[in-house]
C-alpha cells in the first residue's frame, strides 16, 4: 500500500491518538480550547501532510505553517505549544507507519513524512521569530550604572 492511501484510509485512528496525545501534553493554549477543535486543527495539519506526500510538494505545507504561525501567535500561543502539536501528530503517523509497514519500506515512508511535516515545523519557527522581532521590547541603556 502507498504512504497516501495508507494515510488517507488510518485518518480517523491518527487523529483520535494524535488528540488524546496533544490533551495529555497539557498545553495551555490547546488545554484552553475545546477537544473538538484541536481534533479539527490536527486534522487540517494531517491532511496538509497527507497532501505534501501525495504531491512531494512542501509548497502546501509551508503556507499552512506559515498561516497558523500567525494565527496562533495571535491568540497568544507559545511557539513551544504549536511545534509539540505538530511533533504529536508526526510522532503518531511514525508509529502506525512501524506498525504497519515492511522494514524494506520504512526508510522511504518515515522520510516522507518526516520531509513534509519538517518543512512545516521549520515555516512555523521562522514566521514566529519574525513575528516576535516585530514586537520587540526596547532595550535599557544600563551603561551609567556601571564604573568606568
Amino acid at each position: 500500500m502507498e504512504l497516501n492511501e495508507f494515510l488517507n484510509s488510518h485518518k480517523t485512528d491518527i487523529l483520535n491518538e494524535a488528540a488524546e496525545t496533544l490533551q495529555r501534553a497539557q498545553l495551555k493554549s490547546y488545554s484552553a480550547s475545546t477537544s473538538e477543535k484541536n481534533k479539527n486543527r490536527l486534522e487540517q495539519l494531517l491532511q496538509h501532510t497527507i497532501t505534501g506526500v501525495q504531491s512531494k510538494n512542501l509548497v502546501g505545507m509551508i503556507e499552512y505553517a506559515e498561516k497558523i504561525a500567525q494565527e496562533r501567535f495571535d491568540a497568544g500561543f507559545d511557539l513551544h505549544e504549536v511545534h509539540t502539536a505538530f511533533n504529536v501528530l508526526e510522532e503518531t503517523i511514525w508509529k502506525m507507519i512501524i506498525d504497519n509497514f515492511e522494514p524494506s519500506g520504512l526508510g522511504k515512508a518515515l522520510g516522507l513524512v518526516s520531509t513534509v511535516v519538517g518543512a512545516g515545523k521549520e515555516s512555523l519557527a521562522i514566521t514566529y521569530v519574525s513575528l516576535s522581532g516585530k514586537n520587540k521590547t526596547k532595550t535599557l541603556n544600563l551603561s551609567e550604572l556601571f564604573a568606568r
